[in-house]
């Protein structure tokens, strides 16, 4: 038996792996998302902000934190485009 995986692992300059993802044979990858991946993951690790889902280079983060928890919505939406600034 032939198995096909397809495996993602992003690990930073210092060797500590940020992300995996593995997919099987029919599934295929998109570039555009691993490259924003990498870059929110450039833009927040080391640091104290957070990207959210569908962040884009330029949108808004935020910090983590107990006063954010079930605040995210409030902070920032996906759809509206907030930049920072």
């Amino acid at each position: 038996m032939k198995v096909n995986l397809r495996g993602k692992f992003i690990i930073d300059p210092d060797g500590v792996l940020q992300a995996v993802e593995v997919l099987n044979e029919p599934v295929g990858r998109n570039i555009d998302e691993l490259v924003r991946q990498v870059q929110a993951l450039q833009e927040a690790v080391g640091s104290d902000k957070a990207t959210p889902a569908g962040w884009e280079p330029g949108d808004k983060t935020l910090k983590p934190g107990p006063d954010l928890v079930n605040k995210v919505h409030e902070q920032w939406e996906a759809s509206d485009g907030v930049k920072d600034g």
